[in-house]
């Protein structure tokens, strides 16, 4: 593995952007969303993403220049048009309008419509938390994960994030999909020529299977309870967007890229002062998390953790000592401004 600073991937990241003519404001979101996700060790979501993405923009699905339409439709909601440009642009748009209605009216919530893939969702939470907010975001995608009872996928592994600031430490911050891994995991394994570890995902005819050439659908987290989650997602960022759902929404990678994804997410903002004094909630919060990490563990060396620990110390570790990519990955990002 070859490692490089957070910064010089981010230079990298905006050099290609610019070299395909990425407007600077959606370039500097999508390039700060890929490294952050890199730098908290989700490579699924982080650089090795943007040859896509930019394969996306060359053929037409992704806008480089949107135009961005906003309805402040009542006194703590919006809607948002992110004109079919990257997630990770419209994403930031999308809460920045979230974090302002909090402002005005305690809690902000914005329905993104006409999106894209936006990456890790813990990019748009973290927005507000870092405004001592909690935030959630959410997001659809392709039909993933097998049905309750099913033999194929109907709703995606639809996302669920939740920050919230914190006393002395960075945010709590719980981010995960419905199912038990991402499809970009499966897709590394893919590349790396490895079979997955059982209960991932299933065939085309709902058979369990560790050979990642033949995954068709992933397992949800929790049986019928992740399959339930996902619906709940999928009717805020499909119904609520007035975007398709299920078996209709275009797929990432499986369908042209000539082809729009039309996809749809859900931001909310939470101003914790109209509820509690914002820093008793922060000294609470760290208190909360300090109990549970004082939790006996059932093997000593292994520590009981809050979610996002092992997010902080990888992001605590890569800060020094720089994210590891391949040299396939590396030479990948180097070719994209050639």
């Amino acid at each position: 593995m070859i490692r490089l600073s957070a910064d010089d991937l981010q230079r990298i990241c905006l050099g290609a952007l610019a070299y395909h003519k990425v407007r600077p404001d959606v370039a500097a979101h999508v390039a700060a969303g890929l490294v952050q996700a890199s730098l908290r060790g989700v490579d699924s979501h982080g650089v090795r993403l943007l040859p896509h993405y930019l394969r996306a923009v060359k053929a037409g699905r992704l806008n480089p220049n949107p135009t961005y339409r906003f309805e402040h439709t009542s006194a703590g909601c919006g809607r948002l048009d992110g004109d079919h440009t990257f997630g990770h642009a419209a994403g930031a748009e999308g809460m920045s309008h979230a974090i302002e209605l909090a402002r005005q009216a305690g809690v902000g919530a914005v329905a993104v419509r006409n999106s894209s893939h936006f990456g890790a969702a813990a990019y748009f939470a973290l927005m507000a938390a870092e405004q001592e907010m909690i935030g959630f975001s959410f997001t659809h995608g392709d039909s993933l994960i097998l049905s309750a009872g099913g033999r194929r996928p109907f709703f995606g592994a639809n996302t669920i994030c939740f920050a919230a600031p914190c006393k002395d430490e960075e945010p709590l911050c719980v981010d995960m999909a419905t199912s038990l891994v991402t499809w970009n995991k499966i897709l590394q394994f893919r590349e790396q020529g490895k079979s997955v570890p059982a209960g991932w995902g299933t065939d085309e005819q709902g058979n369990d299977t560790q050979d990642a050439e033949r995954i068709a659908a992933l397992h949800s987290m929790g049986g019928y309870k992740g399959f339930a989650l996902s619906m709940m997602v999928e009717v805020l960022c499909s119904l609520l967007t007035g975007m398709s759902f299920g078996r209709r929404i275009v797929r990432m990678y499986a369908d042209p890229l000539e082809k729009k994804r039309n996809l749809g997410h859900f931001f909310m903002a939470i101003r914790i002062d109209s509820f509690i004094p914002l820093e008793e909630f922060k000294a609470r919060i760290h208190g909360m998390m300090h109990e549970v990490r004082a939790e006996p563990p059932k093997d000593p060396s292994i520590p009981v953790q809050v979610p996002g620990d092992p997010e902080k110390r990888t992001k605590a570790e890569r800060s020094e000592l720089g994210i590891p990519l391949s040299a396939a990955e590396l030479q990948a990002l180097q070719n994209l401004d050639r």
